[in-house]
């Protein structure tokens, strides 16, 4: 066999992706944007209105973050030169960490090149050390809940656990993570739970004072304890009254918060928050932070004002309205007739279909009248809970929405939604 064959096993592969209707490398190319009276996607010069991202504050093009970008790339340059532990760390990324630290309230934070690159560091090195010989006990059991993003479950993966030191608790069940900790209590000298903050298909939250209270009850009866990770991307900034995400709206902390500066932040990379200990430690055992360059100075320069802006109130009027463009929203399409997956106060919106054809046909119908949304369906969501994922954004003005509703009015009585 020659490497000709394996190419034709790839070609396979790929046929078999795109008879299933997966394809996700036929991606939309933007072409830029256009900022007045709001922002708007630009594809083949046409303008489109933007309801599938997650830039939920609309910060990635606001001037403050866009003059941050441009002074921090100035004074450092376009890139970080080395990995911090060889040329040494630029000031503007420590003063990110620092940022990030007061943000959520703990002793420190530690900034990766990506929030997947930071859920594969964190779940790693507190599962299973930075090598064989780490003194991090690995008698442990990780227990995940069972609709996590997937870079937590290639992080727990990465860990190489035996089966036996890896549990799954059922969706958003607290009451199940409790079975699941008392199955486990006495054999493992520690446990590791793991879990979404916001769950990006729906944008329903998990529980996370119900959570911690399980947690709280079994932490004595493990040797080394419980600690819980909580990945919040799709909270950090967009939730709560203040911004602080599930942990504000679950009165729940976790003792690793991991996030985004990619979403509601407007700007790129990934961190964790957590005590000092923890930290430090991290900074020894990450893989993808020691070995990894970190994001630009740009980058950190603009996400350090985005932290900041939240701070002022300014900021906090930017979250006032998100609240109140996703209330007008949910509003006028259930006056419509269309459903919602759940109940959620989240800026994701998942509008309840139940038809994989229907579905895309309908995000088609939004293209064609210059609207971007996305179609979710099997096997991203369980037969018959096809959904278009709608995005609200502090950006979008209500015309922008008076705009989308329209549309949804004209294509759900063309494809017999409504």
């Amino acid at each position: 066999m020659s490497n000709r064959d394996f190419y034709q096993q790839l070609q396979a592969e790929v046929n078999r992706i795109d008879e299933a209707h997966t394809t996700k490398r036929e991606e939309t190319i933007i072409e830029g944007f256009r900022l007045e009276p709001s922002p708007q996607a630009l594809i083949n010069g046409k303008p489109f209105l933007v309801f599938n991202s997650n830039d939920y504050l609309g910060l990635r093009h606001h001037p403050k973050l866009m003059k941050a970008e441009h002074q921090a790339s100035e004074q450092y340059g376009t890139g970080p030169g080395a990995v911090r532990f060889i040329s040494g760390a630029l000031k503007v990324h420590r003063d990110l960490e620092k940022a990030l630290a007061k943000f959520h309230g703990r002793d420190d934070a530690i900034i990766f090149s990506s929030a997947f690159a930071a859920n594969l560091a964190v779940l790693f090195s507190l599962l299973k050390g930075q090598s064989r010989d780490s003194l991090v006990d690995g008698d442990v059991v990780v227990i995940s809940d069972e609709l996590n993003h997937r870079s937590i479950i290639d992080g727990i993966r990465l860990a190489n656990l035996p089966k036996d030191q890896k549990a799954i608790f059922k969706h958003m069940d607290a009451n199940h993570l409790r079975e699941v900790m008392a199955e486990h209590a006495g054999k493992r000298k520690r446990a590791l739970v793991v879990t979404d903050g916001v769950f990006s298909m729906l944008g329903e939250y998990q529980n996370l004072a119900e959570i911690k209270k399980v947690i709280n009850d079994f932490d004595d009866q493990y040797e080394l304890g419980v600690l819980l990770v909580v990945d919040d991307a799709h909270g950090v900034g967009a939730f709560g009254e203040t911004g602080r995400g599930t942990e504000e709206i679950a009165a729940g902390q976790a003792d690793v918060l991991v996030g985004t500066m990619g979403k509601a932040f407007g700007a790129d990379g990934g961190y964790a928050v957590g005590s000092q200990v923890v930290i430090d430690y991290l900074r020894e055992s990450a893989a993808t932070y020691i070995y990894s360059n970190n994001i630009s100075p740009g980058t950190a320069g603009a996400a350090l004002a985005a932290v900041e802006l939240l701070e002022t109130k300014a900021g906090q009027q930017i979250l006032i309205n998100l609240r109140e463009n996703i209330a007008y929203f949910k509003e006028k399409m259930l006056k419509l007739g269309y459903q919602f997956a759940v109940e959620s106060e989240h800026p994701i919106q998942a509008v309840l279909i139940g038809d994989t054809e229907k579905t895309k046909l309908l995000r088609k119908e939004f293209y064609q009248q210059g609207i971007l949304v996305t179609n979710i369906n099997y096997p991203v969501v369980p037969p018959g809970k096809d959904e278009i994922r709608v995005q609200i954004s502090a950006a979008h003005s209500q015309a922008d929405i008076d705009q989308f509703i329209t549309a949804a009015e004209t294509a759900g009585k063309k494809l017999k939604l409504i």
